[in-house]
């Protein structure tokens, strides 16, 4: 399968997730809106997805997969077979013992990661003991996607990219029934949500050990093995735990100090970053799955040439699907957040608050998909040190700034300071690998980056001349017309892009045939570059 041919299927299934995730997201809002209880559940909710981005997608796949494609290219399907087994050995009882640990400590887990909600002036509204037991309940989900991202990594490695791309949907789906399901039997919707996360991960986790069976790499459990190569991946894994969860720990921070805010702060956060990851999840998560396993196996070949090759084309294809989305998420924020959100517990006013935080956020949208073109090339060097460097300079870039924002901008100013260390985390990333002579920006990177950028600007005046003066009477009409202006945008802003990226030459039809076409057998596998039109 050649690299856009990945990308494009994990991107499809992506995007099926995020539609099924703004579904989910809209009876989270209907039932919830923004008051204590969504403050709790989203902590909640938080808590396990940032250990996930440690021992899961995180720190453990990019450790794990390098040394799972090397000895396969070099020792076989066998060899890397038996690693993996071996890895799953230390896994499971390290994720179980540290999930038991969490479990008596969460009182103190939340206390610290959402401090405001015992010292907040509105404390009494209950939101620290029900945030307890909540995360109590969804906590356990990081146990089974931590196998399933296992499991997920070796079906990347040998070009199955499919199977883990769809795992979200199935957390999506269980939460979209759950919700109404669950919560008149279970204490109310919020224990509803969480009980719904935790049988997710159970389903997600099903799911993947039945593809790598039909795969043949399923996997027995064996008594843990400190083997060369477990040292080899924990001696990996220490520093991209930081490193790969930098994104994750900027939200963190930020969840913290919005803690420190009115209720409701937290929710604006939430569902305006909603919004945001649509573009990181579909094109950055696609890039970042997509290259590591690609770039891996062609720098354990030699063939330093073809990864940068590669990387270049990433970076293209993540320009151009970010420029234009975050071109059009400044422009029009407020209609997008009320026709989609406003509606039940969530009021006007909600909806301002939330526009003003995706706003925010979307300046940074670029950086957020860049960082998951640059970062994968760090790990397939198996050089995990790097990123924790320029970690903990994003951290206090993010700490700082948001300390010092929300001053004056509220929630809005934690947004902000979060889009400034996505921004600085992409340049210095891309500076270094540039520095070391590991990448070299081409000159048609060079010239469809402008072209893009051109593009999308021409897209953004479009679409603030249809928000100001075409659209404000659908706005005020039913929720048909409402549906109906959002559509008009969305095709209007999609059509315009289109047409100004083909004149301007900033894409071209015949590369993205050439692209996605199947290539020969002589190309396959996950390391063959696509041939592009050169422009």
């Amino acid at each position: 399968m050649s690299l856009f041919r990945a990308i494009a299927t994990v991107g499809s299934l992506t995007m099926l997730s995020r539609i099924a995730g703004f579904v989910r997201d809209l009876l989270i809002a209907r039932y919830l809106g923004t008051g204590p209880v969504a403050d709790a559940f989203f902590v909640s909710l938080r808590l396990p997805n940032f250990f996930r981005s440690l021992f899961a997608e995180g720190a453990f796949t990019a450790g794990f997969l390098p040394i799972f494609a090397r000895t396969e290219a070099t020792e076989g399907r066998a060899a890397a077979k038996r690693f993996a087994e071996q890895a799953l050995g230390i896994l499971l009882p390290a994720t179980l013992i540290f999930s038991i640990l969490a479990q008596l400590a969460m009182p103190a887990v939340i206390f610290v990661l959402a401090p405001g909600f015992s010292h907040a002036p509105d404390a009494s509204d209950g939101r620290f003991a029900l945030a307890v037991a909540l995360t109590t309940i969804t906590f356990p989900y990081l146990i089974f996607i931590s196998l399933a991202s296992l499991y997920g990594a070796m079906l990347n490695s040998v070009g199955r990219f499919a199977a883990m791309a769809a795992t979200p949907i199935l957390l999506n789906l269980t939460m979209i029934a759950g919700l109404p399901l669950m919560q008149a039997h279970v204490g109310g919707p919020g224990y509803a949500l969480a009980a719904s996360v935790l049988l997710g991960g159970i389903f997600q986790f099903l799911w993947l050990a039945w593809e790598a069976r039909r795969a043949k790499l399923d996997l027995p459990l064996r008594r843990p093995r400190w083997s060369g190569k477990v040292r080899e991946l924990f001696r990996l894994i220490l520093p991209v735990a930081i490193g790969a969860g930098a994104t994750q720990v900027n939200l963190v921070v930020g969840l913290m100090l919005a803690s420190l805010l009115p209720t409701g702060a937290v929710s604006y956060l939430f569902y305006a970053d909603r919004i945001n990851q649509l573009t990181v999840g579909v094109v950055g998560v696609a890039i970042a799955t997509a290259l590591l396993p690609t770039i891996s196996v062609q720098l354990a070949r030699g063939d330093h040439a073809a990864a940068i090759a590669n990387q270049n084309r990433a970076i293209e294809f993540g320009l151009l699907l970010s420029l234009p989305a975050a071109a059009a998420l400044i422009t029009v924020p407020l209609p997008i957040i009320a026709i989609l959100f406003q509606r039940g517990e969530f009021d006007l006013a909600s909806a301002h608050a939330t526009a003003d935080a995706l706003l925010a956020y979307s300046i940074g949208l670029p950086g957020y998909v860049l960082s998951r073109s640059f970062t994968p090339s760090f790990y397939a060097r198996q050089d995990t040190r790097t990123p924790v460097r320029v970690a903990f300079v994003t951290i206090a870039i993010n700490l700082g700034g948001g300390a010092l924002l929300m001053q004056a901008f509220a929630h809005v100013g934690l947004a902000l300071a979060t889009a400034m260390a996505g921004i600085a985390n992409t340049l210095l990333l891309g500076w270094i690998l540039h520095r070391r002579g590991h990448w070299q920006a081409d000159a048609r990177l060079k010239s469809r980056a402008l072209r893009i950028l051109a593009a999308a600007l021409v897209m953004a005046a479009v679409l603030w001349a249809l928000d100001r003066h075409l659209l404000p009477g659908w706005y005020a009409g039913g929720q048909a017309e409402r549906l109906a202006a959002l559509a008009a945008l969305v095709a209007g802003g999609i059509a315009v892009f289109l047409a100004a990226a083909l004149a301007f030459g900033a894409t071209r039809p015949a590369e993205w045939k050439a692209m996605l076409r199947k290539p020969p057998k002589s190309e396959a596998g996950p390391q063959a570059l696509p041939p592009a039109v050169d422009g």
